[in-house]
Order: structure tokens, then sequence, then C-alpha cells
């Protein structure tokens, strides 16, 4: 079990790396030659950017499918995100299989906060 652990967590960076690196490159060919603007960049905000395409799983799968180069970055995020909590997850899995209860409890208290964050605004 521990070595599926350990190559969950290696093949997860490794698949969040290569999308990232994907929707990177597809970025520069996209938009490599277009000027840069400062005042953009000057009066940015968080709140103005919230582009359904780059927020929500659904439009980040379609922009995916639509070579947008954003979602390609975006995936690459949200699979280094979840890395971490398959291998919770796993050593959840792993705990309760060697009937190991303090480390199950412990660990399902680790999987209940990290849902409960990634739920709240």
């Amino acid at each position: 079990m521990q070595i599926l652990i350990s190559r969950t967590l290696r093949w997860g960076v490794t698949i969040a790396g290569l999308t990232t690196l994907i929707g990177g490159t597809l970025y520069l060919l996209q938009h490599g030659g277009e000027a840069l603007d400062m005042e953009k960049y000057a009066s940015f905000s968080y709140a103005a950017q919230q582009n359904p395409a780059t927020t929500t799983l659904d439009g980040i799968l379609s922009g995916v499918l639509a070579a947008n180069s954003e979602s390609f970055i975006q995936l690459g995020v949200v699979a280094l995100i979840l890395t971490p909590v398959m291998r919770v997850v796993l050593s959840l899995v792993d705990f309760t299989k060697q009937k190991d209860w303090l480390y199950v409890a412990i660990t399902l208290f680790v999987l209940i906060v990290i849902i409960a964050n990634s739920l709240s605004e």
C-alpha cells in the first residue's frame, strides 16, 4: 500500500506538471506576441476575474476540451491540489485495513478538515 501511495504522489505531481506545462505552452503560442498592457495589471482585481471557464470544474473541463490554455493551467493546479488529498484517502484505506483505529480517526479528521475548507467560501 505504501508503494501505491508513493506512486500516486509521483504520478499526481507529474500529471499536474505536464498539464500546466501544456497550458503554459499553449498560452505562449496564443498570446506570446501580444504587447504588455501595464494598465491592465495596475487595475487588476480578483473580484473582477470570476470567469467560470477558469473557476468552476465544469468550466475548466469544457475549456480543456476547447484547447483553452488558461483551463489547462487551472486543471494542472486542480490536479496538484488533489494529489495530497488522494494520499490522505489512500492512507485512510491503509489504516482501516490494518485496523489501526487511532490513525483511522486522525486521518479521517484530516480528510474532513480538507473537505470542509475546500467547500467553504
